[in-house]
């Protein structure tokens, strides 16, 4: 039987290995340029290669960690702005790995379209790269899929997934938190990479400034791994991403205990406040969606108050006495805060 229908080919039906192809040579001076102390190979090979023993650690504990940029990506798309979600990308996972006391090591990520667009791409590795940089740790491999039918014409998406290491006994949370230490807070870039959902329904009200609400994620890793490693006094570190603070605190804390934070001690960015009158948002939502101008929370003791702050001033942190640790009326860790709506007050 003879059949009139043209042969197809894997281009036809969607997939151009060709842009694929020219997508990873375009990407792979941009991984050689987070090249550090265990890389092993480059790009190509089935899996990256780490070498711990080269990164310098005598008995190590591997921390991991996965993560995505959630609808942040379609105020991107929209916008034009694939620059800084890979630098977003790298934020939401290193952020988690170093609040266990670890060093991030090596990333890998997963980008993911419907029709593969080799200048995109780049763009988007790119910003990956420069998050690796900020973090310290190397980009050791990945995966681009196309995907024709799977998403929308110019739709993407990205996950990402980093790997550290932190001595045996270097490990955070320690269990000696107790009652009476400090809350110390990091100051957030702004957003960073949660709440986009609310964001872009706030956004249809207008009033926005795009660049704002797309500034990238701060990236603390250098900064705290100095401090946790000259000071030998952090004992506590919270990323506070979904969740806001109520969400996050709690989960380096000991279960009996509470942070009490006041919000007066610090102030959020204006965009929070754009936020909070546009959407007319009330502040029990701001708080569990947003980091309100805080994006990490460090755990001292009274004592150590002025050195864990001198280290972190001195590598660029903007820091804050924001609370302190006090016993829970319940079994369950938590956080409390007070006179939130000062947080956006005009």
């Amino acid at each position: 039987m003879k059949h009139n229908n043209p042969p197809l080919t894997y281009k036809e039906a969607g997939v151009d290995i060709d842009a694929g192809d020219a997508l990873v040579d375009r990407i792979k001076p941009l991984a050689r340029s987070t090249d550090r102390a265990g890389v092993m190979g480059g790009l190509g090979g089935f899996g990256g290669l780490f070498d711990l023993k080269a990164a310098g650690f005598r008995d190590p504990i591997l921390v991991s960690g996965t993560d995505g940029v959630g609808t942040k990506l379609k105020v991107a798309i929209e916008a034009g702005m694939p620059d800084t979600v890979g630098i977003d990308l790298v934020a939401m996972c290193v952020n988690d790995i170093v609040v266990q006391g670890a060093e991030p090591l090596f990333f890998l990520d997963y980008y993911a379209t419907g029709r593969l667009e080799v200048d995109t791409g780049r763009r988007i590795v790119a910003g990956i790269a420069e998050g690796c940089r900020r973090a310290g740790c190397a980009l050791i491999g990945g995966e681009t899929a196309e995907m024709p039918g799977m998403y929308a014409e110019g739709d993407y998406d990205l996950a990402g997934f980093a790997v550290g290491a932190a001595e045996r006994d270097h490990l955070l949370p320690r269990p000696d938190i107790a009652v009476g230490d400090v809350v110390l807070g990091l100051a957030s870039s702004g957003l960073h990479s949660n709440g986009y959902s609310l964001v872009r329904k706030v956004m249809e009200r207008g009033g926005h400034d795009i660049a704002t609400v797309m500034e990238p994620t701060r990236i603390y890793v250098k900064p705290l791994l100095q401090a946790v490693r000259s000071t030998n006094a952090i004992k506590g570190l919270a990323h506070i991403t979904g969740g806001g603070l109520p969400g996050n605190v709690p989960r380096c804390l000991p279960d009996g205990l509470r942070a009490r934070l006041d919000a007066r001690r610090w102030k959020a960015p204006p965009v929070f406040g754009w936020l909070a009158r546009t959407g007319a948002v009330p502040t029990e939502d701001m708080l569990r969606t947003f980091n309100c101008g805080l994006g990490m929370i460090v755990v001292v003791a009274r004592g150590d108050v002025g050195k864990v702050t001198g280290a972190l001033v001195g590598a660029g942190e903007a820091v804050r006495e924001v609370g302190i640790i006090e016993r829970a009326p319940t079994s369950e860790a938590d956080c409390v805060i007070d006179y939130a709506d000062s947080l956006w007050r005009s």
